[in-house]
């Protein structure tokens, strides 16, 4: 007998149907050619096999499970001892699991410690589809990738780590490395009293035989259930980058306390955490004095890792967008075939067309950099630029992605408020925009020639695009001006846009990348989305980074 409920007061209609299962990457126009473009296209089976399995609705699922149920620390044991542990949901543990199944955390590298020849792009846009899902878990996925580009100081620890790191079984137990079938790294750099300064840090590191006792506390402490971590001490020839493991060559837990957890605004599936280390047993990596040096081949492909997390971050939040308006009706017209509307979604699509087009050419420059000079001038000169703009775009590109949802985008039972919160870290991890802007000065500094080689490539691939003559003369001001600090953040703002439109040259149609030249190397994006856009582009551009499926 059916049963009407005395509070059935309406139908349900006229609301945007569940996402449903769909192929990440082949839907995504933009990043297929992309792929093809810069060198990775014979991992276009691959990429489609991950895209269509992070692209089922239980991933989106798993994602809202972690970052609802967020880790919990445990300081001690029923019984009072320090136990010092990290407790997650079985949905990040699945995350992590998956990607690096994938290798998202480690397929560039070689045995020897060396690239694998054209892997960077492909492993780019496997975290680059990851990052649409889930962000918080790639942040030890991440280090984990980047780890390596700093142990090749030390070849010992090379040799000892590395085969662990390459592995691609995921192995959460709290046991000795050397027992595992697989390892994870985090990283402590910053502390209380510098930040960014990390030539302020007071943690010390003294001498005991072959290894170091580290005795400190470290503000930021990244993933705290890793197996390891590249820490930088005070030791007595300066400032040094140790590896200090989460368990001593005994087994048992090295003095690692953990203090609290951060109750960060986004990345709450993943913990971040405030130590002291009580005479903690570590390992030197790289000689003493050059930790800075040292860690810096760990903190560039980090910094990769940002861009195209924060790509994924957009691409997420539009690919939401679209599917809403493509469904949703108001004023008798679907939201998408209102002109203003369409105006917005294009604009969006072109900005995240550009930057995505940017970090996969930026991931080609890190996989010829072992062979190329040119290559790797690109990698060292672009890597901070791309940083800043892409990673600083993301907030206000989310907050409009979730504007076209309106009030539904805003609340919590949707993915749209979680990548809002999510949007701001990677312009703030490993480098703010400022820090970002001065790296870029400094290496056009210590490196004036390969400066110069990369502004004429830019100049050569931009030449038949508007405006990127002038943009290429305002960059150049940028470098030799008496206020190039003040113009740091243009001029660094401006490198990265061209690079996205010689990128777009490459990878997109001739209408897309001279779209993106005449708005964003002319000024016509201002400060908000969806200035008109002349031409019959519209609609292609919003099709190429969620296509229909007929």
């Amino acid at each position: 007998m059916s049963v009407t409920s005395p509070f059935s007061t309406h139908e349900v209609f006229n609301q945007s149907p569940p996402l449903g299962d769909i192929d990440l990457y082949s839907s995504d126009g933009a990043l297929t050619d992309a792929v093809e473009a810069f060198g990775a296209g014979k991992s276009a089976g691959s990429l489609r096999e991950f895209g269509t399995h992070w692209g089922r609705m239980e991933m989106t699922e798993l994602a809202r499970l972690a970052n609802e149920y967020t880790p919990k620390l445990r300081t001690h044991d029923r019984q009072g001892h320090r136990a010092d542990v990290v407790e997650f949901h079985p949905a990040y543990h699945r995350f992590m699991e998956e990607s690096i199944k994938a290798g998202v955390h480690a397929s560039v590298w070689a045995a020897d410690g060396s690239f694998v020849s054209g892997e960077h792009v492909a492993r780019s846009a496997r975290h680059y589809l990851a990052s649409e899902v889930e962000q918080g878990h790639l942040c030890p996925v991440t280090m984990t990738h980047a780890a390596a580009g700093a142990l090749i100081a030390e070849p010992m620890l090379l040799q000892e780590w590395l085969p662990r790191i390459r592995s691609r079984e995921y192995d959460p137990r709290f046991i000795a490395p050397g027992e595992k079938r697989g390892v994870t790294f985090g990283m402590g750099m910053t502390e209380k009293q510098g930040g960014t300064d990390v030539r302020q840090n007071t943690t010390r590191a003294e001498q005991d035989g072959d290894a170091y006792r580290i005795t400190g506390h470290k503000w930021f402490f990244s993933a705290p259930m890793c197996d390891a971590f590249l820490v930088l001490a005070q030791a007595k020839g300066g400032l040094t980058c140790f590896l200090v493991p989460r368990q001593k060559p005994d087994g048992t837990a090295n003095g690692l306390r953990l203090m609290r957890l951060k109750e960060k605004l986004g990345n709450r599936s993943n913990a971040s955490s405030e130590v002291e280390f009580e005479g903690a047993y570590a390992r030197r990596c790289g000689p003493e004095g050059d930790g800075v040096k040292t860690i810096i081949g760990m903190v560039q492909l980090t910094r990769l890792d940002c861009v195209t997390g924060s790509l994924g971050i957009m691409q997420g939040a539009l690919r939401y967008a679209v599917h809403h308006t493509r469904h949703r009706t108001v004023f008798q017209k679907k939201l998408v075939d209102q002109p203003l509307m369409r105006m917005v979604l294009a604009d969006l699509a072109l900005e995240r067309e550009g930057a995505l087009a940017l970090g996969l050419r930026l991931a080609s420059a890190f996989d010829k950099s072992a062979s190329d000079p040119d290559e790797a001038a690109f990698a060292r000169i672009v890597t901070p630029a791309a940083k800043m703009w892409v990673c600083k775009a993301t907030p206000g590109f989310v907050y409009e992605a979730m504007e076209c949802l309106g009030g539904n985008g805003y609340v919590e039972e949707g993915p749209l408020a979680r990548f809002y919160r999510e949007s701001p870290l990677n312009a703030i991890w490993e480098g703010s925009g400022n820090v970002m802007a001065l790296d870029l000065l400094r290496g056009a500094a210590r490196e004036p020639e390969a400066m110069q080689r990369v502004l004429a490539s830019l100049e050569k691939s931009t030449r038949d695009l508007p405006n990127a003559g002038k943009a290429i003369e305002l960059v150049k001001a940028g470098f030799t001006s008496p206020d190039r600090e003040a113009l740091a953040r243009r001029t660094t703002e401006l490198l990265a846009l061209l690079a996205a439109a010689a990128a777009l040259a490459k990878s997109a149609p001739a209408e897309v990348a001279e779209a993106f030249a005449e708005r964003r190397l002319g000024g016509l994006a201002f400060r908000n989305f969806g200035n008109p856009m002349p031409g019959t582009g519209v609609e292609r551009l919003i099709d190429r980074c969620f296509q229909r499926v007929a």
